[in-house]
């Protein structure tokens, strides 16, 4: 294996390059909820006029700098954008770019690596709930690298298991379009030849076909991976870290009870749901979720300055109950594809596992890599 030679951070990626987005322009913007814990990729972005933010491009790094943010893993590589397009976010965001003669691939991992973030959250001040990294720490930051083929090497193997985490991704929205277009068809544009929904459908509220209830507060704060806590700590838009206990083990729907609304997502092993969100199970679970992907979340707000949807609100939103063959046809049909996206998710797991107990040993030098065929 080739030498490994100790370098400052700011020798190997430049921070918060400067870049240009003229104000008002509608560009992508990345807001923190849309970067997921210890996951490379961004999942979603929004378009939105330019009033001020960080600025980036594809394959720069968005490292949180706020807690809780970044002991939660929110670390990505942008991947969304065009060729020469600019995005903005976070405030909150430190934008790294790899330098010359460093591998754009090995400086994320790098960055999400203990070697990088321990340091970065150890180097955190402010008040409590609101401590930010020193930047300047983090560029003055030395660790050590090996040359450039080496890099390339440790990243590929990474990289790998990324990808195949991706492509899994890509396979479930696929499934999830084809479930909803299944639900579409079947009980939306769905006109008998009469023109009315047969006498054994009817109207109903959302309480009539799955039960709702509030999340909790977890009893320990989110933990760091490098803790025993490996348990989903669920928040209103995203998982938002890990904890060490779960308050659900069933198969459950959770959307958002304070702040962020609208998006729903789905837990079919141990995890803890917060207090921001609700809770929902159903013996109609896929026909439910499709109902909850649908629902006017604006209109059930109550509050302006903190959104709050409550359980009560929640029960009584006006649903389509469609009899029970109909229900279980669906559920058959749909459930079976689901399964596989239940499958992917599961090796995604398994995936991610790999990839973290592989992360340490690789950026240490501890597993050589020079034997490798690029």
């Amino acid at each position: 294996m080739g030498e490994w030679l100790e370098k400052r951070m700011d020798d190997i990626a430049e921070f918060n390059p400067r870049e240009s987005i003229k104000k008002g322009a509608i560009a992508k913007k990345i807001a923190m909820d849309k970067l997921q814990p210890f996951c490379r990729d961004v999942s979603r972005f929004e378009m939105e006029p330019f009033s001020g933010g960080t600025k980036f491009r594809n394959g720069d790094i968005l490292m949180a700098r706020i807690t809780p943010c970044l002991e939660n893993g929110k670390t990505a590589r942008v991947d969304v954008l065009d060729e020469d397009e600019v995005g903005f976010g976070s405030t909150e965001y430190i934008v790294l770019r790899a330098k010359e003669r460093n591998d754009p691939d090995f400086t994320y991992y790098l960055v999400t690596s203990s070697l990088v973030r321990e340091p970065a959250i150890k180097s955190m001040v402010g008040s409590s709930g609101r401590q930010r990294i020193q930047t300047d720490v983090l560029q003055k930051l030395k660790v050590k690298v090996p040359d450039l083929k080496s890099q390339q090497a440790i990243a590929g193997i990474l990289k790998s298991l990324d990808d195949k985490i991706a492509a899994n991704r890509r396979v479930n929205e696929n499934l999830e379009e084809q479930v909803s277009l299944l639900y579409v068809a079947q009980f939306e544009e769905f006109i008998p030849h009469d023109g009315v929904h047969p006498s054994s459908w009817k109207q109903g509220i959302l309480a009539d076909i799955a039960s709702i209830t509030s999340g909790k507060r977890p009893p320990m704060k989110s933990a760091d991976r490098t803790d025993v806590a490996t348990i989903p700590l669920v928040g209103a838009a995203s998982v938002m870290g890990f904890t060490s206990d779960f308050n659900h083990k069933d198969k459950i729907l959770v959307t958002g009870r304070v702040g962020t609304h609208g998006v729903v997502q789905r837990f079919n092993s141990p995890c803890w749901t917060s207090d921001n969100t609700l809770v929902i199970t159903s013996d109609f679970y896929e026909y439910v979720y499709q109902v909850l992907q649908r629902i006017d979340y604006h209109s059930l707000n109550r509050g302006s300055t903190q959104p709050l949807i409550t359980q009560g609100d929640m029960n009584k939103v006006v649903v389509l109950i469609p009899d029970a063959e109909s229900l279980h046809n669906f559920e058959s049909t749909a459930g079976q594809l689901m399964e596989l996206y239940e499958v992917n998710l599961s090796e995604n797991r398994r995936l991610a596992e790999l990839r973290d107990t592989l992360l340490p040993r690789l950026m240490s030098g501890e597993l050589d890599v020079s034997d490798l065929d690029l």
